[in-house]
């Protein structure tokens, strides 16, 4: 494969201290994985524990995807974290749903929804350079939005085969 033409895009969104919010796109599979392990793995060194994958334009995950997916939730883990996953589309949702692997990773319908399982402490505003916030330092005028004190917060998505 050229290095010209990529197949997968990982852009940095949020960058606070112990949280990091990054969009994955494109595809993860074989020829990518070498380039999400290397591009993710260091943001987890940089010392975020807590990292949120925004998932909104990842097109296809193989199984090789789906190991580096399993890989940073244990090297997050090690550090006291966890890796939460955020807006899967339908085929990423399947093979997690196919493969059980969404009964060891955290996932959740959007970015606001993974944020508030994010310890207060180290919770970074949603969204970045947003409108106006409450104390806690999240946007309010946006359905993206979840107070942690609300039962629906920290659901996930449904673990039931389709």
């Amino acid at each position: 494969m050229s290095q010209g033409k990529r197949r997968l895009t990982i852009t940095t969104v949020v960058d606070a201290q112990e949280c990091a919010v990054l969009r994955v796109a494109g595809e993860l599979d074989v020829h990518a994985e070498r380039q999400f392990l290397d591009e993710s793995g260091a943001v987890i060194a940089a010392g975020h524990r807590f990292l949120v994958l925004d998932l909104t334009a990842l097109r296809f995950c193989d199984s090789r995807g789906l190991n580096c997916l399993l890989a940073l939730e244990w090297l997050c883990r090690r550090m006291n974290g966890r890796l939460l996953l955020a807006s899967l589309g339908v085929r990423v949702l399947h093979v997690l749903l196919v493969t059980r692997a969404v009964e060891a990773l955290a996932c959740f319908p959007t970015v606001g929804h993974a944020l508030a399982a994010v310890p207060a402490e180290v919770r970074p505003a949603w969204p970045p350079g947003g409108g106006p916030a409450d104390g806690d330092g999240r946007d309010t005028g946006d359905d993206d939005d979840v107070k942690t004190g609300d039962g629906d917060a920290h659901r996930s998505y449904d673990r039931e085969q389709p």
